[in-house]
């Protein structure tokens, strides 16, 4: 289904969201259940997860996390924000994967494991917020706990243990905040869904966000727990529907400046994510997209890379994709994603000459982000050395 053939409507105001329900099998088409003028509540930053005490029981010394909080005289207390996963140490359906985030981890104390000196036991505060849509509550019969932190290792677990106490205990549901669709023109599948009783609890949907020219900047799943549904504020025979706990995976305060932009279309005039702080910019670069791909890519010739507003990871590769590709567009979400593009993806491909100017801004703020812990590389240092290894010709100015 195309988004632009959707947009046109004879009334004063635009249609800014569809909502839709994807085919993500492949197998069928999407269908248009609704188009709607405005998401009243859709923006919301979410509060902090509540802090808890964890103790990770078993960790290798060996790995790349336990050497990183014991195996120096400074040892890293900041891990930041990570992801648990649980999987079947046999490959099998021995019980479903489960995911946690962990959020802000500090470690507080770490010592050997009792009766196996080549582990350490790590206690640590976090927030806890466990993923439960892939399925069941059940444990495998032999779990593996794995630890990823990018702070530590971007592309792959850097740590894992055997158990860890205080992760199995009930937690509260945390509130939430109600989203309004104003202004809807609901098709068959909606209007069936608001002609039974409500409240209502509904499947989930796809929110499909466009801009003027109709294009669909991005999309968000939202749970249509319907509570209400009225005649519209905006008059006509358009609704206003009203869903309560419609999903965490939500844009931030932050997106709601930048959505603004994107609103008039693709942006033509480089670093205007520049304006925003690191949650805008994280932001910006959802929205970018990757490409235009080519048949074989283009390569040769010299690319400029303004460096003057780079101050972290993700500016860094906000101004990488612009040098590369124009405004809008990205070359890597990570350097992991980097990494494959320069091996052949988007139409620059190796060999060519990178021009960053202002390379002095880059290397400064990005000293502090060491990608490896064990090498003490900086994300800085990493990037010009990939660059160099697919055969970019890179000049530091």
């Amino acid at each position: 289904m195309r988004s632009e053939e959707h947009v046109g409507w004879e009334r004063d105001f635009p249609v800014r969201y569809l909502l839709v329900r994807e085919d993500t099998g492949g197998e069928e088409e999407d269908v248009l259940w609704g188009r709607c003028a405005e998401a009243e509540g859709l923006f919301m930053d979410p509060p902090p997860l509540p802090r808890e005490v964890l103790t990770l029981r078993g960790c290798p010394r060996e790995s790349l996390l336990a050497q990183a909080v014991a195996g120096s005289a400074e040892a890293v207390r900041l891990l930041g924000d990570g992801t648990l996963s649980i999987e079947p140490t046999e490959p099998s359906n021995d019980g479903p994967f489960r995911f946690w985030d962990l959020e802000d981890m500090t470690v507080l104390a770490q010592w050997p494991t009792p009766g196996d000196p080549g582990r350490v036991d790590i206690v640590v505060g976090t927030g806890v917020r466990e993923d439960d849509f892939w399925g069941g509550k059940r444990l495998p019969s032999t779990p593996r706990f794995d630890l990823w932190f990018p702070s530590l290792l971007e592309d792959g677990p850097s740590g894992s243990c055997r158990s860890i106490d205080g992760l199995f205990t009930p937690r509260p549901p945390r509130p939430t905040q109600p989203v309004h669709l104003i202004g809807c023109e609901p098709t068959e599948p909606l209007l069936a869904l608001l002609r039974r009783p409500l409240p209502q609890e509904g499947e989930a949907i796809a929110l499909w966000r466009l801009d003027r020219h109709g294009r669909t900047m991005t999309s968000y799943r939202l749970d249509l727990h319907i509570v209400e549904a009225r005649p519209s504020v905006l008059g006509g025979t358009l609704v206003d529907v009203t869903l309560i706990a419609p999903g965490d995976d939500r844009p931030t305060l932050a997106a709601r400046p930048v959505w603004e932009i994107w609103s008039d279309g693709v942006p033509t005039l480089p670093n205007q994510w520049a304006q925003f702080d690191a949650k805008g910019q994280s932001e910006w670069l959802d929205l970018t997209r990757v490409g235009p791909y080519g048949p074989e890519g283009l390569s040769g010739g010299t690319y400029h890379l303004d460096g003057l507003h780079i101050t972290d990871r993700t500016s860094m590769l906000l101004a990488l994709g612009e040098a590369l590709l124009g405004p809008g567009a990205n070359y890597g979400r990570d350097l992991d994603s980097v990494h494959d593009y320069l091996g052949g993806g988007p139409s620059v491909v190796p060999p060519f000459t990178l021009v960053w100017h202002h390379a002095d801004i880059a290397r400064h703020a990005l000293a502090g982000h060491v990608l490896h812990h064990r090498s003490g590389r900086s994300y800085f240092e990493e990037t010009v050395d990939l660059l160099l290894k697919y055969g970019v010709t890179v000049v530091l100015q």
